[in-house]
């Protein structure tokens, strides 16, 4: 089952001319989701050629503008589409207000069912087939939230040998060993999932987080995820403005990487004051803690792989 990452974009504050407002599309086999829509997001999507009408959930951090700003385009776009299953939008509070004030202001005609769930406290938010979205709090100057996608264990895989050992037919019966199931084999004996199965293993994770101060905290909520996308707005010489502002520099999010032994670190959300040469050494600094760094670039994909 593929797991990709698609950066819609990648700046904060403001539009740059190659660098459109942070959004992320998290693609879990034809199933999409949406983290954050800045301005920009329906270009990434038309040039990236994927499915918009497919995105079940939008998950907001905060309502500042420069996260939201692209999300009433989508819900007039969607409703140019046949479309059976409701959006949710997930964000804290106030987001439906901006969703509701926006749907009466620019009058939009909308032919499918919105649901709007507002965060108020941490843990999850949303499930699905093999899989939970947990929500957890950060830091910033409105209330604000990060998000982590989180596949379920999986059984440990099934070895056929073990099973014709123990008298077990091909068929349906295996099937139910791989699904958890104890059944009886042709001697009559009975065979448990753990006589045939290797040990459980581990889903993958994904985790979005921006526009916070950087805290000791943030690295146990995204502990093991096989990618982190992070804000890194700001090099080291501002880190006085960061935390004034509210945000992280590119070496604090390295320490939460590393301190959280994710398997990458993506860099995102940079200040409008940083040319893209600039950005090198945003790089810089962050590979120096957390050599497991990258820059993310509007429309750069990222598959997330079992370990």
């Amino acid at each position: 089952m593929n797991l990709e990452a698609f950066i819609l974009g990648c700046g904060g504050m403001m539009p740059l001319p190659n660098r459109h407002l942070t959004s992320v599309l998290l693609r879990r086999e034809g199933e999409l989701f949406l983290f954050d829509g800045g301005e920009g997001t329906q270009v990434s999507l038309r040039r990236l050629n994927l499915r918009w009408k497919k995105i079940s959930v939008i998950f907001v951090s905060h309502t500042h503008a420069d996260h939201v700003t692209g999300i009433p385009g989508l819900l007039m776009l969607s409703s140019q589409v046949d479309r059976d299953d409701p959006l949710y939008i997930i964000g804290p509070p106030r987001i439906g207000e901006y969703i509701e004030e926006s749907r009466r202001v620019l009058d939009m005609y909308i032919n499918y069912e919105i649901v709007i769930r507002e965060v108020t406290e941490p843990g999850i938010v949303y499930k699905g087939d093999g899989f939970h979205v947990r929500a957890f709090a950060l830091r910033h100057t409105k209330p604000c939230y990060g998000y982590t996608l989180e596949e379920d264990i999986r059984p440990g895989e099934f070895h056929p040998d073990l099973a014709e050992a123990l008298k077990v037919p091909r068929g349906p019966l295996w099937s139910k060993l791989q699904s958890g199931e104890t059944v009886e084999a042709a001697d009559g004996a009975l065979v448990r999932p753990e006589d045939v199965l290797g040990e459980s293993r581990l889903g993958r994770k994904f985790s979005f987080v921006t526009d916070t101060l950087g805290f000791p905290g943030i690295a146990g909520q995204v502990a093991d995820s096989d990618l982190l996308v992070c804000e890194g707005m700001f090099c080291r010489d501002l880190a006085d403005s960061a935390r004034e502002k509210k945000h992280m520099t590119s070496e604090q999010a390295a320490r939460i990487a590393l301190a959280a032994g994710v398997k990458k670190l993506a860099l995102i959300h940079y200040s409008p004051r940083y040319t893209d040469y600039d950005l090198k050494q945003l790089l810089r600094e962050a590979q120096e803690i957390f050599p497991e760094t990258v820059l993310t670039r509007d429309r750069m994909v990222f598959p997330v792989e079992y370990r």
